[in-house]
């Protein structure tokens, strides 16, 4: 049973279309639009009648694609611009260009060979591949131009610097990609919907970087020998001032050692002391621009009372400012994939995109609409969320509290009290309680000494029973050779009544009527509608939406408040579920496969060094890159969730290659023969450009999604906030303070 409404005054036929499993949506809906307006051109439905789509899933997908290729095209603008301002060179510009024209096509090759379709993750994974996938050709292109610029201009002596030039940078690079590549790998161990959105991502950085890394060893040389005319031994203008600032700041650390490590300590420790505050969440909501306001009412409500409830919510939610229309589903098809009684509602909210009204201000206004209705209970989703989240945990709230037990009436006292502390904890919303009543059923129950005083069976009470609710087959009819039972039942204002019940009689041995209250007890008891076990046993669940606040800081509060005030009785226990279990279960797997990718991350600067002390020196990086990663989501407002910790990898990995291109340098210049502290200064010299121009690179890459509006940016803004302020103190730090630690690890065996 069910009904549809449309606007709170319509009724409606609904269909739903659904995609096989590997389809691809927008192909599949754009097929299914076609066909659609044919069936309305050629007026193939009876009564002039039209199919109306009143939610369209491509709207959303060719929005969060629309989002990403927009910001995929502002970093290549922004990477080209800071080229030029670093190289001063035109020509030097194009063959970095080239890099991020060649390298995304090449990568949607290789995507499509394997089956990796360009969604919102994917194309995400390139946007952020962009200020990554230049580095090793920024590494190679200034190495060469700075070359070019001391040689005598001639075509042999060119091509031998180029290849000079290529062969000093090639190991460092080829070790330094190769990490950023490898500090992703680990991102396809997450599982669950974390590892569906992440490992598209992952894979597609991995494809890009691997690609890049061919480009700038293979590709890039070769458009140097052909496109650059010449190169400089000097800086631009800008350079040589921020050079000069630099080297000051250098001189004041390598003469103060004990200073400069003490206010890096510092810092470390302050953003130690920060990470406390930082909220925790799972992967931030992403606005799909409709609202799913599920409305819940008692089991026992007709679908008559039902609709009439959905009409005057839905002519509430309609007068919203900011809804466009909102088509409402009271039930829903007896079907194994969606099944829902009479009594749950879910309607489809679209919102108008030329109001200039948030969807956080509409879902407010929404719940304050409904609130004037009473026995009802209002869970807010959007409609990708919701179906996601019931298939992943089982429920539609971001907190789900399973309560265990035996006895119903138990469960319902412990499920209330713990509803009551929920509701109070700041933040909860849309506070759900899974029905213990509501249910009227009537029981009757035989006494068996009183039938047996009257000497009537228990079979003569059942069939009375039966024949009056049920109904009992007296005969049959046939029609043609189609064959019918006659069933005699009584009228349903006699079925309804439990008087009248009451009052049905039944033949005694002596052939006296006995009513059959007199050899029954009838009542009518308010009984659970549903009985809801998991594992076996019993459980009820209270469910909550969070906002304003942090899911795991929201969590831990009701816990402790849960702990403090509940007792629940012997033999009864709560589980936590929800969005907080994938919270719980993606952070439980970050905390194997971050020490594992430091582990990964110092085998292979062990082989690329061949030292244990410089491989160390160049983990240090990894903490120090971490601080702005943490002021920045302090700064921000941004929690720490799985995209905020993807961007921790990311960061390390960009700062791993940056302290590589450093160190490898000053390594060089100690087998020549230098000096430590000429040595530390002229790498410094020499790896200035490179190291700001791949951090640069990067960060500016990512900082259109700081800015970005639209379906998906919140998922990838916490990833740019870290990586973003994470490159501004690790490339200082990798700048001075590893400088002046170099000193300390310097492994060369004439260390002076």
């Amino acid at each position: 049973q069910g009904a549809v409404v449309k606007n709170g005054d319509t009724e409606a036929v609904a269909g739903i279309v659904m995609m096989l499993r590997g389809g691809n949506a927008k192909e599949v809906v754009s097929r299914v639009k076609s066909k659609v307006d044919e069936i309305n051109q050629r007026g193939l439905l009876p009564n002039g009648l039209q199919i109306e789509p009143f939610y369209d899933r491509t709207e959303l997908v060719d929005s969060a694609l629309g989002m990403v290729t927009k910001v995929l095209l502002e970093g290549i603008v922004l990477i080209f611009i800071i080229l030029f301002v670093f190289l001063g060179d035109v020509r030097s510009s194009l063959v970095v260009a080239a890099t991020i024209v060649v390298t995304p096509l090449i990568t949607f090759i290789l995507m499509n060979r394997l089956g990796l379709s360009a969604n919102l993750m994917s194309l995400g994974g390139l946007a952020i591949a962009i200020g990554l996938m230049v580095d090793g050709t920024v590494v190679v292109v200034e190495n060469v131009f700075h070359k070019l610029g001391q040689t005598d201009g001639s075509r042999a002596s060119r091509l031998q610097t180029i290849l000079d030039a290529t062969s000093e940078i090639a190991k460092p690079t080829v070790y330094g990609i190769s990490i950023i590549i490898l500090v992703f790998l680990p991102l396809m161990m997450l599982s669950g919907m974390e590892g569906k959105m992440f490992t598209p991502l992952a894979l597609t950085i991995a494809i890009a970087l691997a690609v890049s890394l061919a480009v700038s060893l293979f590709l890039s040389p070769v458009l140097c020998s052909y496109i650059l005319r010449g190169g400089a031994d000097h800086d631009t203008k800008p350079i040589a001032w921020l050079k000069q600032q630099y080297l000051r700041l250098l001189q004041l650390a390598l003469l103060s050692e004990k200073r400069t490590i003490a206010v890096a300590v510092a810092l470390l420790v302050g953003s130690m002391a920060l990470f406390p505050l930082l909220g925790k969440s799972f992967i931030p909501t992403m606005k799909e621009g409709s609202i799913v306001p599920q409305i819940l009412r008692v089991s026992s409500i007709s679908l008559e009372e039902s609709l009439q409830v959905e009409q005057e919510a839905m002519k509430l939610v309609s007068k919203v400012p900011g809804v466009k229309t909102v088509v409402s589903k009271l039930g829903r098809g007896e079907s194994p994939a969606d099944p829902a009684g009479p009594n749950e509602s879910d309607p489809i909210v679209v919102m108008d995109p030329r109001a200039d009204r948030s969807q956080t201000e509409i879902e407010a206004d929404i719940r304050k609409a409904l609130a004037v209705l009473p026995g009802i209970q209002v869970v807010m989703n959007q409609p990708i969320a919701q179906r996601v989240d019931e298939m992943v945990t089982g429920v539609r709230s971001q907190l789900a509290i399973k309560i265990f037990g035996d006895d119903l009436d138990e469960l319902k006292r412990v499920s209330e009290e713990l509803a009551r502390i929920v509701k109070s904890v700041p933040g909860a919303v849309d506070i759900r309680v899974e029905r213990l009543s509501g249910q009227q059923t009537l029981t009757i129950d035989i006494d068996r000494q009183a039938i047996a005083r009257y000497g009537i069976n228990v079979a003569d009470v059942n069939e009375l029973i039966e024949t009056a609710f049920g109904g009992s087959e007296v005969g049959q009819v046939y029609e043609g050779q189609r064959r019918f039972g006659i069933v005699v039942r009584y009228p349903a204002e006699y079925r309804n009544s439990v008087e009248t019940v009451r009052r049905s009689t039944l033949r005694s041995a002596d052939g006296t009527l006995v009513p059959l209250s007199a050899v029954a007890r009838i009542d009518l008891l308010d009984s659970p509608p549903t009985i809801s076990r998991e594992s076996g046993q019993r459980r009820v669940v209270v469910g909550a939406n969070v906002t304003g606040r942090d899911l795991g800081g929201f969590v831990q509060e009701v816990q402790s408040r849960v702990s403090r005030e509940l007792k629940l009785p012997e033999g009864y226990f709560l589980s936590w579920g929800g969005q907080f279990e994938n919270m719980q279960r993606a952070m439980d797997t970050l905390m194997v496969i971050v020490p594992l990718t430091v582990v990964a991350i110092y085998f292979l600067l062990f082989m690329l060094f061949n030292s244990l002390r410089l491989a160390s020196l160049i983990i240090l990086v990894l903490p120090l890159a971490s601080i702005g990663g943490v002021v920045g989501l302090f700064v921000t407002g941004e929690y720490l969730s799985v995209p905020a910790s993807v961007g921790f990898i990311a960061l390390w990995g960009i700062a791993v290659l940056n302290g590589v291109v450093l160190v490898s340098c000053i390594r060089k210049l100690r087998e020549e023969g230098l000096k430590v502290a000429a040595a530390v200064r002229e790498g410094c010299v020499q790896r200035f450009r490179p190291v700001m121009m791949t951090a640069t690179v990067a960060l500016l890459g990512l900082v259109p999604f700081l800015f970005a509006q639209g379906p998906g940016s919140e998922v990838q803004r916490p990833l740019a906030v870290v990586v973003i302020g994470g490159l501004i103190t690790s490339t200082l730090l990798t700048l001075v303070v590893v400088p002046v630690l170099y000193r300390w690890f310097d492994d060369a065996p004439s260390a002076t």
